[in-house]
């Protein structure tokens, strides 16, 4: 596990305790399930890598929570699943 994933895992597990609309929370949802399981399990880089790629993809769906304490979240998670799947990022590895 890398902070990187840590951290990615702590922003989406905190939008979970914001008043967010069902559809988005669902988006975030999925999104967190992978987030945490990118931080709390034993995975070859190039999987964390895919599945940091499938949180990115699912963010994208996020334009808006409707709170500005989860929007943060969003976009500081969008940043470091980005990183997180970039084969190229020294954070994408342990």
């Amino acid at each position: 596990m890398t902070d990187d994933a840590q951290r990615l895992a702590d922003h989406l597990v905190a939008t979970g305790e914001r008043p967010v609309d069902s559809r988005t929370n669902a988006w975030l949802g999925e999104a967190e399930a992978l987030a945490l399981d990118i931080a709390e399990a034993d995975l070859d880089p190039a999987v964390e890598r895919e599945r940091a790629g499938h949180v990115v993809d699912l963010l994208s769906n996020v334009e808006s929570t409707g709170d500005g304490e989860a929007d943060r979240h969003v976009e500081a998670a969008k940043n470091l699943a980005e990183r997180l799947a970039d084969p190229s990022s020294e954070s994408s590895t342990e």
